[in-house]
């Protein structure tokens, strides 16, 4: 059995060599508009919001989709950032150098990953009897990585996030199933 210390050594090696392979694309200003935008993109869910509401306007039929994705959002947000952050008191990657695009630094812990866990339970709920099952993976994809990218979220704090977000969709899905 692996001890703690051993275990906590061998995430921060993991997540030291995720985030030399971004520095790599840190400094791109393709990289930097595209990952700082979806960073952006996914705060406060906005992007997520935006996606239901466009699939409720697209037929009625979706709107009982879109607002589940709506209130689960809302109770992801308050149990995430309210109470499975408290539990831990992981501090946020160090900036190094100056970010090239503004950003907001939330104030929370860094695990898990509220980016990556709103991201997952939203895609999968929109993916939900939808054919863009794919493009909403991608979407969250991207929102989640973006926190490497822009220095706000080590790689395991992504990978807890997106489990907490897979695993809080699968109670979304079984509560309040698609007719």
């Amino acid at each position: 059995m692996t001890d703690t210390g051993s275990l906590l050594a061998t995430v921060d090696a993991w997540d030291d060599r995720v985030d030399e392979w971004f520095d790599q694309l840190r400094g791109n200003p393709t990289f930097d508009r595209l990952f700082y935008a979806a960073s952006e993109l996914g705060d406060h869910s906005l992007l997520w919001h935006l996606l239901a509401t466009g699939r409720a306007a697209a037929s009625l039929r979706a709107e009982p989709a879109a607002l589940r994705v709506v209130v689960a959002l809302a109770v992801e947000s308050g149990l995430v950032n309210g109470v499975v952050k408290s539990l831990f008191n992981r501090s946020r990657p160090i900036a190094i150098s100056d970010r090239p695009l503004r950003l907001r630094i939330p104030r929370t812990s860094s695990f898990p990953s509220g980016h990556a866990s709103s991201a997952t339970m939203a895609a999968l709920l929109l993916a939900d009897k939808s054919r863009f099952g794919p493009l909403y993976g991608a979407a969250a994809a991207l929102v989640a990585t973006s926190r490497i990218h822009v220095r706000i979220h080590h790689a395991s704090d992504i990978a807890g996030g997106v489990a907490v977000g897979a695993v809080l969709a699968g109670v979304v899905k079984r509560l309040a199933p698609l007719r």
